[in-house]
């Protein structure tokens, strides 16, 4: 059953607030984490240690009532450690399936640059098709299955690099920097008088989602309008990171359909029926970022994609 646009936008505004419980700044990756859970897309969040990519990715699942999963990425992880496997059972003289932690809907893939990339290669049909296949057979993930990864920005040893295609799954990739000065005296006060994990129910985060209201939102979204201007928009954003001759490799028509997705989930967040120019604008680089490859030149110049994208964006006339 679909939910109204207005609706949308309440059951947004109560599960962001439901995760500001705990959560100190990060406003920006909390709509982004909104937007790809009503348009059906994942995200993969970069940044230090401790800046609570984990803790967010868990209260997100507390507050929307997500069946939460985790998996801690490290080099000897195998595909069957994150899929499961038919193990025989000496008392029945069967094959019974021991399912994998990724039989969830927020699957949280924890530093997933640490694993070789035939076991990174494992979550790329639940990614696009929500589906896993075990020996021949196969098992239907949850229509809300969605898979929020972290990794590590600043290690280079023990890591493995995402594989192309891999990175092209994700909706979103998210740059969490530091807090500021005045968002860590905060974090501090707020977390500096408890010891021992802590867990979303600790700060009062309590789920205020059912499975329902999800599957509302993400119908309501089909009803966003997207003029056909704004198709022609993003899709010349798209193909302009083609032609620069910063850029080795620009983004697939992947990038343009889930460019479009998104900012239809955007309007939809915020009440309204049809996207603006402005919806595709405010995703265009965390669309972008993790599908560009510098080209060596521009490595050489010190030259960045999020800047790139930023003056693709500036140069590319949008509708009125």
């Amino acid at each position: 059953m679909s939910m109204t646009l207005e609706g949308t936008a309440q059951l947004a505004g109560t599960i962001r607030n439901e995760v500001s419980k705990a959560i100190v700044g990060m406003d920006d990756t909390i709509e982004h984490l909104l937007i790809a859970l009503v348009a059906k897309g994942h995200v993969l969040m970069e940044g230090p240690p401790g800046t609570a990519k984990t803790f967010l990715a868990n209260c997100f699942a507390a507050a929307t009532g997500l069946d939460f999963g985790r998996i801690q990425f490290t080099p000897d992880l195998l595909p069957g450690d994150i899929l499961g496997s038919n193990l025989f059972n000496f008392q029945t003289s069967q094959f019974t399936l021991t399912r994998g932690p990724i039989f969830c809907e927020l699957l949280l893939a924890d530093e997933i640059n640490r694993t070789p990339p035939k076991t990174q290669a494992a979550l790329l049909e639940a990614m696009q098709e929500r589906k896993v296949t075990l020996d021949g057979e196969t098992h239907t993930l949850s229509e809300q299955f969605m898979v929020v990864a972290t990794q590590n920005p600043i290690e280079n040893q023990g890591v493995y690099p995402l594989p192309e295609a891999q990175l092209d799954r994700f909706a979103f990739k998210l740059l969490v920097p530091y807090p500021s000065a005045e968002e860590e005296a905060r974090i501090v006060h707020r977390f500096g008088e408890r010891s021992g994990p802590q867990k979303p129910a600790d700060f009062g985060i309590a789920q205020v989602a059912s499975p329902q209201d999800i599957a509302g939102a993400q119908e309501a979204v089909k009803s966003v309008t997207l003029a056909q201007d704004v198709i022609d928009y993003a899709v010349s954003l798209v193909r302009a990171t083609r032609d620069n001759p910063d850029l080795a490799s620009g983004a697939s028509p992947r990038a343009a359909v889930l460019l479009a997705n998104a900012a239809r989930a955007r309007a939809a967040l915020q009440g309204r029926n049809y996207v603006i120019p402005d919806d595709v604008k405010a995703l265009a680089t965390s669309t972008l970022r993790h599908r560009l490859l510098l080209s060596p030149a521009a490595e050489i110049e010190g030259k960045d994609v999020e800047t790139l994208v930023e003056q693709m964006i500036e140069q590319t006339e949008a509708p009125r």
